[in-house]
């Protein structure tokens, strides 16, 4: 059995580039800007970056869920435990930081759109890649019985 699945359009596809684009950009560009030390200037970068990787990894194991696809528990735990902990030190490093509150709410405000779109881009490209015809298969290796789901 087949779940029902409906491929992103190119507005969708389009708009969540160009909203992962902007929040990184501006997120950036606020960090060159910002007259701050350059070990804060690498602490905010590493934060986005571990941010981004963090909230592409979680979407990703839970589309591999949907799709059965086997994805430990220790794995999925540390993808939530990788997300939350890049907020929560993005929020410590504002909430400590000598900026404006215009600033940090700037920061903030980019990074979440940041870690929003990156999670769109990656489930666009993953819909995408899927044949025209299939929706998401309720148990991926049913039809394919050279490859039991419990190899993985």
């Amino acid at each position: 059995m087949t779940l029902p699945m409906q491929r992103p359009t190119p507005a969708f596809i389009g708009a969540s580039w160009i909203a992962l684009c902007i929040g990184i950009l501006t997120y950036l560009v606020g960090l060159w800007n910002a007259e701050i030390l350059l070990n804060e200037k690498g602490f905010y970068f590493t934060i986005l970056m571990y941010g981004l990787f963090s909230a592409v990894s979680l979407q990703k194991s839970v589309r591999d869920q949907l799709e059965d696809i086997q994805v430990t528990r220790i794995y999925f735990n540390l993808c939530w435990f990788s997300l939350l902990l890049s907020v929560f030190l993005l929020a410590l490093g504002l909430w400590n930081a000598s900026l404006a509150t215009s600033e940090k709410g700037f920061y903030a405000m980019s990074f979440i759109l940041s870690l929003f779109a990156a999670v769109a881009v990656q489930k666009n490209v993953r819909d995408v890649s899927l044949p025209m015809n299939e929706g998401l298969p309720e148990n991926r290796f049913t039809e394919n019985h050279d490859r039991p789901a419990d190899t993985l």
